[in-house]
């Protein structure tokens, strides 16, 4: 049954995230936190540079008030607010380095993945020690039947933690698709959460409304983009919320798009250099791709978000 604390967080991050935006854009406008563009990319999206970015933090600051609010009656949320806040937070150390200091690559590689274990780490270590949720996952289509991964159970939070927040990553390249997409999943989410009565709806609502409220400046053409600050930390929300609710094994049915987008650069990468120099894609990641073959922005994030909610369609049937 569908309570208040379905709704409530949802309104209220969707005012929170709807009134900061005109406060914060200018503001980064301000700053010069300015959107660069690669000249050997898509060439209509030149236009868009000097976009301000780091919009990621009105969708943070929206959902982590309004998880606040409603964390004494769900306290729950508080390990999705751990993951959630944690990769913002190097998606803003990285967004600052490139934007405000000019470092072209942000942070190292290798220093991403640390601050990207150590955040899973302190996740896992809350979900190993809270006492009420364990590594078990729902088997999707079984009934509600889980599987004990046993020893194997950590290595998977890890993998399935990194991947899914790059994934998320990667599908932030045009005007509202990650937001639209991950709008979706967070419906998906809470939906669930009223179905099993896991207890935890309000930081899904939370998520759907700051992003609504963020998609208003985000739509195409957008006045601000969520930069790393926003992607890294909607896919700690997006892996949060899965583990949360015993649910990993559900993130390639909902997260569809999430796992092509990925897959799509690693397959890009590898025969690029299997072939000495030859692409299966016409770019990656494979919206870009899309775009080359002459779709529009709008058509392939309405294309991706209605893929999107078919998939989590079928989630609901797999619970």
């Amino acid at each position: 049954m569908i309570d208040q604390t379905a709704v409530l967080p949802a309104l209220l991050a969707f005012g929170i995230s709807a009134a900061l935006g005109p406060v914060v854009i200018p503001f980064l406008r301000r700053l010069k936190m300015r959107q660069t563009e690669r000249e050997d990319g898509v060439q209509s999206h030149l236009k868009k540079a000097g976009t301000p970015t780091m919009g990621g933090i009105i969708i943070l600051a929206a959902m982590l008030i309004s998880c606040g609010v409603f964390a004494g009656r769900n306290p729950r949320v508080i390990p999705v607010m751990i993951l959630t806040g944690g990769f913002g937070l190097i998606g803003f150390l990285d967004d600052f380095l490139k934007v405000v200091l000019h470092r072209s690559d942000g942070l190292l590689a290798w220093q991403k993945l640390l601050l990207q274990i150590l955040f899973t780490s302190v996740f896992a270590f809350y979900l190993l020690n809270g006492g009420e949720i364990s590594l078990q996952m729902r088997i999707p289509f079984a009934g509600g039947r889980m599987l004990d991964p046993g020893i194997l159970g950590l290595p998977i939070l890890f993998f399935a933690v990194i991947g899914t927040v790059n994934g998320v990553n990667f599908t932030d390249g045009l005007d509202g698709l990650a937001s639209t997409v991950t709008i979706v999943t967070a419906v998906f989410f809470t939906v669930a959460a009223c179905v099993l009565d896991a207890g935890c709806p309000a930081a899904s609502s939370a998520a759907a409304g700051a992003l609504m409220g963020f998609l208003l400046f985000n739509a195409y053409p957008a006045k601000v983009f969520m930069g790393d600050t926003g992607s890294l930390a909607l896919g700690g929300f997006v892996a949060g919320m899965a583990y949360l609710m015993e649910m990993p094994l559900f993130i390639p049915i909902i997260g569809l798009i999430y796992l092509v987008e990925v897959l799509s650069v690693i397959i890009q990468v590898g025969y690029f250099k299997l072939t000495h120099g030859k692409r299966i894609f016409k770019m990656a990641p494979i919206h870009h791709h899309f775009e080359l073959c002459g779709w529009s922005e709008t058509r392939v994030v309405a294309v991706f978000a209605v893929i999107t909610a078919v998939m989590c369609l079928i989630g609901l049937l797999a619970l």
